[in-house]
């Protein structure tokens, strides 16, 4: 399955029915009057979070989303039937755009989690409603109302408690294949991983939390080069970050260079982003020449204040330890996070009092 993360396509909402100008023609009844009904609703677009979607594929070459329009009114006033809401399935995390003016519709962050997009029309009403005592046979009854049309930006950001970062091949793939049972595309070439993956981590405590590999990046990311803002994007919405570090390919100790380089990128992408609480990960610690490098590393690191865990995805050295600490992390985001948001409840609660 392809893994589509942004689609544009165009959302329409039910038309109202038409109300109609009836009059009634039964048998003891010369002078029934009007009794023409309204039409129905039209059928609101709704689109609703499911965990087991996760892309925008599906969405991808949809000419337009339509509701169906609501019934026309009746005589004997009957009025036309509501047109059911159109529910479209988008995975947790997809965040709405309206494309013309900018604005952003919603997020939908939940499980099950329902967001109108487009509402229907109000159905037009019928010429019962225009009878008076001056005009009691009015001939006079309304169309439907247009229902919301609108042309609307998808664009899909994982939710994980814990983005990776790093470039190519520096094992990320082979990490969250260890922590979790994600199983990734693994392969000794660049940019194995194409497309992000999500992992579940359990400490066997009860407490877990949420990885997400994203596609290795390289210097110039935050202006397109190589896989670039498409994947940086994903790590937005991660509460903390672990960046990985290792030697390269052919040996080569450029990890201090590549740590600065992709957290130069990091700033230039999202100053909050770079804020993010981080913890600095050295892999392939299991080859000799990997650690003699991360003893210098690790003291240039550890003075720009970030902390240091040593590694290797490849046996399962430091990994116990590294999860302690990331699940101490995310344990402290949420807080700061649950705290944050108990103050903006507190800060909307209170107004002024009773003059």
């Amino acid at each position: 399955m392809r893994f589509i993360d942004e689609v544009t396509l165009p959302v329409k909402a039910g038309d109202g029915g038409n109300g109609i100008a009836s009059f009634r023609r039964e048998r003891y009844q010369p002078r029934g009057g009007p009794c023409g009904g309204d039409g129905g609703q039209g059928g609101d677009v709704v689109f609703v979070g499911d965990r087991n979607v996760g892309t925008l594929l599906d969405l991808q070459h949809v000419p337009q989303i339509k509701a169906k329009r609501g019934g026309d009114g009746q005589s004997n006033d009957c009025h036309g039937r509501g047109a059911p809401p159109l529910v479209v399935r988008v995975p947790v995390g997809t965040m709405i755009h309206d494309e013309g003016t900018g604005e952003l519709v919603g997020d939908i962050t939940e499980d099950e989690q329902p967001l109108v997009v487009a509402t229907g029309g109000r159905g037009g009403r019928g010429n019962m409603h225009f009878a008076t005592s001056s005009n009691r046979a009015p001939r006079r009854c309304e169309a439907g109302q247009p229902g919301q049309e609108r042309r609307l930006r998808l664009e899909l950001k994982l939710l994980a408690d814990v983005g990776l970062l790093g470039l190519p091949n520096v094992g990320k793939s082979t990490l969250i294949s260890r922590l979790s049972k994600a199983k990734p595309k693994i392969a000794d070439y660049p940019f194995t991983t194409l497309v992000p993956n999500l992992g579940v981590v359990s400490l066997g405590t009860g407490a877990s939390f949420v990885v997400a590999d994203i596609p290795g990046l390289i210097k110039g990311a935050s202006e397109g080069a190589g896989l670039g803002i498409r994947f940086l994007k994903h790590v937005q919405r991660s509460a903390v970050l672990l960046h990985i570090c290792a030697l390269g390919l052919d040996g080569t100790d450029n990890m201090l260079a590549d740590f600065e380089d992709l957290s130069g990128e990091l700033k230039s992408f999202d100053q909050e982003l770079a804020r993010r609480p981080r913890l600095v990960s050295v892999n392939k610690i299991d080859v000799t020449e990997a650690r003699d490098a991360a003893q210098e590393f690790e003291r240039k690191i550890r003075a720009s204040g970030f902390d240091v865990v040593f590694i290797s995805a490849a046996t399962g050295e430091g990994l116990d330890e590294l999860k302690r600490k990331l699940e101490a992390l995310v344990r402290e985001a949420r807080s700061q996070a649950e705290q944050t948001a108990d103050e903006d409840v507190s800060e909307g609660d209170s107004g002024p009092g009773p003059a």
